[in-house]
């Protein structure tokens, strides 16, 4: 399965030359793609591409490495059912659009919990209120 990796140190003349070549795009969904890669290079973030012919199947070992994470914490997840996987003799395999759709259900659960200690304050100060209210 081919890959191209775009470091996160790409420089900001770069990004700003995806973005001039996203918007010239006529098809919107090319656009929405480039537009995207900017972003996330502009935010910092590593980018990697990975050209697919059909569903391709990781192992365990190959999701750990591209999660960042150990590969007994992959197998543990994927005891509990967190990412779905099928068995190819007795080994396990993982669809690759399964671990996007880990990672990206990942994302929003932090994103949501963030929400939540971010507005941690206004809901206590909001909390006292009622209650000194109630007295």
């Amino acid at each position: 399965m081919p890959t191209l990796h775009l470091p996160s140190d790409v420089p900001s003349v770069d990004v700003a030359a995806v973005e001039q070549f996203a918007q010239s795009a006529t098809n919107p969904d090319v656009r929405d793609l480039f537009l995207a890669i900017a972003g996330l290079l502009r935010d910092g973030v590593d980018v990697v591409a990975v050209h697919s012919i059909g569903t391709p199947t990781l192992t365990p070992s190959e999701v750990a490495h591209r999660l960042g994470m150990s590969r007994t914490h992959v197998y543990k997840l994927l005891d509990r059912g967190e990412i779905l996987f099928h068995r190819v003799g007795r080994d396990r395999r993982i669809a690759m659009e399964d671990v996007i759709a880990f990672e990206a259900r990942r994302q929003r659960e932090k994103a949501a919990l963030a929400e939540v200690f971010s507005h941690r304050d206004q809901t206590h100060s909001a909390a006292v209120d009622a209650i000194a209210d109630l007295l």
